[in-house]
This record gives C-alpha cells, sequence and structure tokens, in this order.
C-alpha cells in the first residue's frame, strides 16, 4: 500500500530504492527491529556494491586471485606470511611492498590479487603499469589538470606500480613519479613490481639524491619479497622447440 510513497521517500532522502523492496519483504516484532533490519540490510548492500565499484576502477589488467597461487618460489620476510598477504595486514598500518625478482616470475600475479583482495575487504586499490602512469601525469600536466588527477590517486588506500623500471622515463617523468611515491609515504601502501635492484634506480631517477630519497621512503615501511624462480610463460610456454 505504502511502496510508491515509502520510494519516494527514499528518493528524496537519496537512500537507495532497495529500501523500497525491502520493506515489503522484512518481518520483525518491534518497530525498532523492523528499522534496524532494513537499514542494515542497505548498510550491507552499500558496503557490496563499494566493492565491486573498487574492483572495477583499480585499473587491474587482468584480475588474478589467490587461487592455485603457489608461494614455493617467494622468499617472505619473517614478519610476512601467505596468509597476512591474504588478509593485507600491511595495508593497516601503511606499509609497503617490494617484490623484487626476475621477468615472469609471478611478481604480477601476486600485486595483482593482494589487490584484488583489498577490493574486496573495502579498501580502494590503483593499479598501474609504471610507464603508462608516467604518460598520464605528464598528460595531465601538460592539460593543467594534473592536481585533479593526483587527488584521484591519492584517494586509494593501495598503489601497485607494476614493472618499476622496465622503460626508462625522461627526467621529467621521472619528478612526476617521484612525486606520487613521496606523497604515499605514510599515507597509503605502496605494492612495486621489479625486476631492477636498488642500486640501479639512478637509471629511473638520474638524480642519486632523489633515488636515495624514495629508497628510504619505500624501505622505511617496508617488506621486500624475492622471486627467485625460472620464469613461469615460458615454462608453460605451448611453443616447442625441437
Amino acid at each position: 500500500m505504502f511502496h510508491e510513497q515509502i520510494a519516494n521517500c527514499c528518493r528524496e532522502l537519496k537512500l537507495g530504492s532497495e529500501i523500497a523492496l525491502l520493506s515489503q519483504n522484512t518481518e520483525a516484532e518491534t518497530h525498532q527491529e523492523y528499522l534496524y533490519k532494513i537499514l542494515n540490510e542497505e548498510i550491507k548492500r552499500r558496503a557490496a556494491a563499494r566493492k565491486t565499484r573498487y574492483l572495477n576502477n583499480a585499473g587491474f589488467y587482468i584480475i588474478k586471485t589467490f587461487k592455485n597461487y603457489v608461494f614455493d618460489e617467494v622468499k617472505l620476510p619473517k614478519l610476512l606470511s601467505p596468509d597476512s598477504l591474504k588478509e593485507c595486514s600491511f595495508l593497516e598500518n601503511k606499509e609497503n611492498l617490494i617484490l623484487y625478482g626476475n621477468v615472469g616470475t609471478g611478481k604480477t600475479h601476486l600485486a595483482t590479487a593482494i589487490g584484488v583482495e583489498a577490493c574486496r575487504k573495502g579498501k580502494e586499490v590503483k593499479f598501474f603499469r609504471t610507464a603508462a602512469l608516467v604518460n598520464l601525469l605528464v598528460e595531465h600536466k601538460a592539460n593543467g589538470e594534473l592536481t585533479k588527477f593526483l587527488k584521484k590517486i591519492n584517494k586509494a588506500d593501495l598503489l601497485i606500480l607494476d614493472e618499476w623500471g622496465y622503460i626508462p622515463l625522461d627526467r621529467d617523468g621521472a619528478q612526476l613519479l617521484f612525486q606520487v611515491v613521496s606523497e604515499c609515504y605514510e599515507r597509503r601502501s605502496l605494492i612495486i613490481t621489479t625486476n631492477l635492484e636498488f642500486s640501479k634506480w639512478t637509471t629511473i631517477f638520474y638524480d642519486e639524491q632523489m633515488t636515495s630519497a624514495i629508497i628510504d621512503r619505500i624501505i622505511h615501511h617496508g617488506h621486500l619479497l624475492l622471486f627467485d624462480g625460472t620464469s613461469k610463460r615460458l615454462q608453460f610456454s605451448s611453443m616447442k622447440t625441437n
């Protein structure tokens, strides 16, 4: 009887149309219990919608999960375990993860799986290939929209920079990347996947002082994960040799 009126009230209060539907099917012994059940269901619905939105907007190239992921060839520091990575516990203290190792050893898979799990836990995640992020930074700066773009990045709880150091950057790009990473320090967590050892990061930032400052910020609250296996892409390649 009151379905349409309730729906109108929900629109006016911006509570969502689901409440009107819930009001028809919710039973309770008291008015307070009835109201609680409806509001609680709306909270759960919004949380689920937010997690889906975070997952869709994260920028993952391919969705990867922990299902069937093998940690046999990943050396974890003592303070981390597969379970703690799945729980994304490092996010609570704004800690960083540096995933270092050869190409094809599962770094991107693990970084993505952690990011997906973080989205499912209601955390906002942004995933970029490092060179692509730098191109976007340069483009937005040229268009006078850098501040607006940085605000979107800075909303994230977790920033994932894949393929760090794979492609050389020019000095302007390196300085913009430095700015992004510096803004993460003690504000949000950072995951970097790279095959470039710390001593060679000057090839990214050119300037030794800038390089030292970046490394210092990343490792201060950071964990190093070593991937010392062989390339899984080559191992499972369908190409055969004679």
